[in-house]
């Protein structure tokens, strides 16, 4: 059920998140053998500067994923009820945000990471009650950002990337964070879907380290 005091400008999202279907998220789906369990917060709040959403810069010394832009989120363990429960215990360990203060509207299907083997639920949440949040373990995270949702929508901060694998998918230049992979993937599909993307240069395509 939708919460009554829902901002406006979410309701987008949390009226169109139940009709989102895997195959229009991602074209890696999880195989019948599944995977490793894991999910992430995608986490709508209001900030000083509007609509916003938690980012985190992953520690550049992590053994993957290094330096890289990212939602909070990780693999689901024994003592997790759920891929929510999950989800908001990685961000509150991340984050350092009190998991009290967000309401879950709904998680979307299951993705798939061939890389890892993880397969991954992304969990809608506003941000209803916000909390101070901070770098809680810098040998795991970098940076913590509430990045407005006006500069990852602004066709001027849209691009795409080029890894030296061969891969080329979009990217978001927001806050000094060149954010790909997984996370700008996720993002530009669910922006497509709930009527918030604005046309930007798909022809952009850069190479990735090179700005």
């Amino acid at each position: 059920m939708i919460p009554a005091d829902l901002p406006e400008w979410l309701r987008p999202v949390a009226e169109g998140a139940a009709a989102i279907r895997g195959e229009q998220l991602s074209r890696w789906l999880p195989p019948p053998e599944g995977g490793r369990q894991s999910a992430v917060l995608v986490l709508f709040g209001e900030g000083d500067d509007g609509p916003d959403l938690l980012l985190i810069e992953r520690s550049s010394t992590m053994n993957s994923h290094a330096g890289q832009p990212a939602f909070p989120g990780g693999a689901v363990d024994d003592t997790d009820a759920d891929v929510i429960a999950a989800a908001l215990r990685e961000a509150e360990e991340e984050t350092g945000l009190d998991p009290a203060g967000v309401h879950v509207l709904a998680t979307l299907p299951e993705l798939y990471l061939p890389p890892s083997g993880f397969v991954v639920t992304p969990v809608i949440g506003w941000w209803r009650a916000p909390s101070p949040v901070r770098v809680v373990d810098r040998g795991e995270v970098e940076r913590v950002e509430r990045v407005p949702l006006a500069e990852l929508l602004d066709p001027a901060n849209r691009y795409s990337v080029r890894h030296p694998s061969g891969y080329v998918g979009p990217a978001f230049g927001v806050r000094g964070l060149v954010v790909w992979g997984f996370t700008a993937g996720l993002l530009s599909r669910l922006f497509a879907l709930v009527g918030w993307e604005q046309p930007w240069d798909e022809d952009d395509v850069r190479e990735l380290g090179h700005w």
